[in-house]
């Protein structure tokens, strides 16, 4: 006697539907409860004072970066102590 298809045990798994998959996932999550956020007053910093000028260090150190920005913007075209002299001009105006 033969064994048809129907009589042999399924050793496939059985899908889910993916509704019912969908179903159990909703329904074993606990709603989700958002903190509404607390605005803290703003407490202000006093303006800041200026400084005292920077040490001649600092400002050759500034001078100099200015002039190379300066002449990168320029294309490195023109004479460099004009960049320098265009440079300390622009340093020492922000710290008049």
């Amino acid at each position: 006697m033969a064994i048809s298809k129907t009589d042999k045990p399924s050793t496939a798994k059985k899908s889910i539907p993916e509704k019912t998959v969908s179903k159990r996932a909703a329904a074993s999550k606990a709603p989700s409860v958002k903190k509404v956020a607390t605005k803290k007053p703003s407490t202000k910093k006093p303006a800041a004072k200026k400084s005292a000028k920077p040490s001649p260090e600092a400002l050759y150190k500034m001078t100099e970066v200015a002039a190379y920005y300066i002449a990168q913007n320029n294309g490195f075209a023109g004479n460099p102590s004009d960049y320098w002299i265009t440079a300390e001009a622009q340093i020492s105006a922000l710290y008049k």
